[in-house]
């Protein structure tokens, strides 16, 4: 069986000629169609109008945690009708093993009345394991999730 390859390509411009405090730190990562101009983190002299990887990190572990879980809620024809995630990334604090060492993921889960909630959550565990993000990094990841029924209407 062939593995699925995913491809990105980054590009930046520019010259570290005058040293640390002067190089841009923006360049841009394109994957099929879509692009996006990055930066690094303000804290390392980068444009905070810009996304950064550490964001990015963030970003695809929250992405994957939420396509994985509304995926197995489909098979079980379980009516989720929002999610919304407010995902937090912590850097080390040795910066000699600098990583992103905790990725609190905090999904707000909003689903149709008389769904099973003890489920819900089961299959959001479930998601966690078999989310091809988490299980490809090396940071903790903890998930908090709240499960809201909405009103019948």
């Amino acid at each position: 069986m062939e593995k699925l390859g995913h491809t990105a390509r980054l590009a930046w411009d520019g010259s570290t000629g005058e040293g640390y405090r002067f190089y841009s730190r923006a360049h841009s990562a394109a994957a099929a169609e879509a692009s996006l101009r990055l930066s690094a983190d303000p804290h390392f002299r980068g444009d905070a109008a810009l996304l950064n990887p550490e964001q990015l990190v963030v970003m695809a572990a929250s992405s994957c945690q939420l396509l994985s879980f509304l995926s197995l809620a489909a098979r079980r024809h379980l009516d989720v009708v929002r999610y919304t995630d407010d995902a937090v990334g912590h850097l080390s604090e040795d910066l000699r093993r600098a990583r992103i060492e905790l990725i609190e993921l905090a999904p707000v889960i909003e689903v149709a009345p008389g769904t099973d909630e003890a489920l819900v959550l089961a299959l959001v565990e479930q998601a966690h394991h078999e989310c091809y993000i988490a299980n490809s990094l090396n940071s903790t990841i903890t998930i908090t999730a709240t499960v809201r029924t909405v009103p019948a209407g």
